[in-house]
């Protein structure tokens, strides 16, 4: 990186981001439809420890294509984990259950975010006197946050080796002599308009993700510490909000509507922020759009996975491609519009994200078919 110029760094750093959601886009609709043909346990199995190897090769890698292929590897790998994981809920609870079940998945998630941004942060050495070259591999100060996050991966790998069950043969299946569609066509036409729904809330917090450091440091005058403490009450509002919402309104508002109300939320949220300049206000912006964003998550995989029959882990992995599919797409939309105008990605994206939810609140009040 010493030569390299700031428009190449700023390409690969976008790029490496990209390129692990790619994987991810690509591999997660097979790993569900596997985890259906082959069981639950065997493939998070599989999930953690190729994770924790990426991890590794990503905290001594010392060339662009160790990088790049450590991001591949690892995005392959994480979406067997996220869908499986997932699949395997879905497994373990009633349909009456289903909600509270991702919301606890979601809550764990979120928790694990902010921790990892958290250890990150304060593992991250430069002070350190660790070097060390193994032809093209290097280990220094800022590999501990890799090691450290491969070495919970591993640990986990073993605990889930000795106590994780299989799950897929536990779970009752509804309507066994039924027909089940077996293509991705017949599955995507199915569940279309939610795949629809995941990706314009994965698109709306991906656009928040990749613009609100540049926005906050040239129009809020911002540094890294009010940056990440931005962050950090995004992820734990996400965390602690799933569980709280899922449980108290379960039976008691339609999950379609609860998706409705998060989208509406989640776009008053970010358009606020270009509004605000306040510290309290700015986290009081972004906790809104994070509470939208809680009770949009695990009520989406809930109704998806109800959806998909004797097929839970290949519709719950085309919902992790629909999630790939906004992350890819928010980071560049909201590229190009912050360098037109600072505000202009919340504006928009806010004001797409409440013509959604008030959309989907009016479907859901016509009860109009899916």
């Amino acid at each position: 990186a010493g030569g390299a110029s700031r428009a190449a760094v700023a390409f690969h750093v976008t790029a490496l981001t990209s390129v692990y959601a790619l994987t991810q886009l690509l591999f997660a609709p097979l790993w569900g439809q596997q985890s259906d043909r082959f069981g639950r346990r065997r493939l998070v199995l599989i999930g953690l420890l190729g994770s924790a190897a990426a991890q590794l090769l990503f905290g001594m890698a010392t060339s662009l294509w160790l990088l790049y292929g450590a991001q591949i590897v690892g995005g392959i790998l994480s979406s067997v984990t996220l869908v499986v994981a997932s699949a395997y809920v879905a497994d373990r609870t009633t349909d009456e259950e289903r909600g509270r079940g991702m919301a606890w998945l979601g809550t764990v998630v979120s928790l694990g975010v902010v921790v990892g941004l958290a250890l990150g942060g304060l593992t991250t050495r430069k002070d350190l006197h660790l070097r060390g070259q193994f032809g093209h591999l290097r280990i220094d100060g800022f590999s501990i946050p890799f090691f450290l996050a491969a070495t919970l991966m591993l640990l986990t790998f073993f605990a889930a080796l000795i106590w994780l069950p299989e799950s897929l043969k536990l779970r009752p299946i509804p309507n066994a002599s039924a027909p089940s569609p077996t293509g991705w066509k017949e599955l995507g036409s199915k569940i279309g308009l939610l795949l629809g729904l995941s990706v314009v809330g994965q698109f709306g917090l991906a656009v928040f993700e990749a613009t609100f450091a540049l926005y906050a440091q040239e129009k809020l005058k911002y540094g890294p510490t009010q940056v990440g403490a931005a962050f950090m009450v995004c992820g734990l509002v996400m965390a602690v909000f799933q569980i709280i919402i899922v449980s108290a309104l379960s039976g008691h508002i339609a999950e379609k509507l609860q998706v409705a109300i998060g989208f509406i939320l989640m776009g008053v949220g970010i358009t606020l922020l270009s509004l605000v300049r306040a510290m309290p206000l700015v986290l009081g912006s972004i906790a809104i759009l994070a509470l939208g964003m809680a009770f949009i998550g695990p009520n989406l995989s809930a109704l998806i996975s109800k959806s998909g029959g004797r097929q839970t882990g290949a519709v719950l992995g085309m919902q992790n491609a629909a999630n790939s599919l906004g992350q890819i797409g928010g980071p560049l939309v909201g590229g190009l519009l912050f360098a037109w105008r600072a505000g202009l990605p919340f504006v928009l994206s806010g004001t797409l994200l409440v013509s959604i939810g008030v959309w989907v609140g009016w479907k859901q009040r016509r009860r109009l078919p899916s």
